[in-house]
């Protein structure tokens, strides 16, 4: 059941929280347990892209990843707007990993769009995850980094574009996925007081829980 103190049920515009930060850092985790918590939709890029596998062979070697890339990013974000369209609040969990793809999100017509921005302190534990998880994976999910090497190439060809101002139209609120005695539960109750002082007249950062961008 959907938490009775959840602040997007007081009211009947939606709200769009999207999530961004490289793999690995721990964005899914936060995704499922705010969708958990507020009882809202969540759509997963991951989702979506592990289905287009079958389709690799099917296309040349070099236009395959970015072209179905693409496709699942719209993809996401036409079901996005089927339910911003219904008054619906959604949360959408993918890298975000330039400006363009985030001017998309914007675009849905949502009455706000929160980025939950996950940025890793602790490098050694971020590499810890990420190779964690692709050992557990076993190779099935190729188009996610299995390793730091390959996370680190990937980091490499964004040239700097996933670091970007996320402009007047949407908010951020940056979390540390690997602070020490910080639990996922923590993290959703930032971001829920993040979401509930956009309701205020004025964003209050009290003792500086998290840190906040227009």
């Amino acid at each position: 059941m959907a938490n009775s103190s959840n602040p997007l049920h007081q009211s009947h515009n939606p709200l769009i929280i999207a999530l961004k930060g490289h793999p690995g850092t721990g964005k899914s985790t936060l995704a499922r347990a705010l969708a958990a918590t507020l009882g809202l939709p969540l759509l997963d890029k991951d989702d979506i892209r592990s289905c287009t596998i079958s389709l690799q062979p099917l296309l040349p070697q070099s236009q395959s990843q970015p072209l179905l890339n693409d496709l699942s990013y719209r993809t996401l974000f036409e079901v996005a707007r089927t339910q911003v369209s219904l008054g619906l609040s959604v949360i959408l969990d993918s890298p975000l990993s330039n400006k363009s793809r985030l001017d998309e999100v914007v675009a849905l017509g949502a009455q706000r769009v929160i980025v939950v921005e996950c940025r890793p302190g602790d490098e050694t534990e971020w590499r810890r995850r990420l190779e964690e998880r692709g050992r557990e994976e076993g190779g099935t999910q190729g188009h996610k980094p299995a390793s730091w090497e390959e996370l680190l190439r990937l980091k490499e060809g964004y040239k700097g574009c996933d670091e970007y101002d996320v402009g007047e139209k949407a908010k951020r609120i940056v979390i540390d996925t690997t602070a020490v005695g910080v639990t996922t539960e923590d993290m959703v109750t930032r971001v829920l007081q993040f979401i509930n002082s956009l309701d205020a007249d004025s964003v209050v950062l009290g003792r500086e829980p998290y840190n906040v961008e227009n």
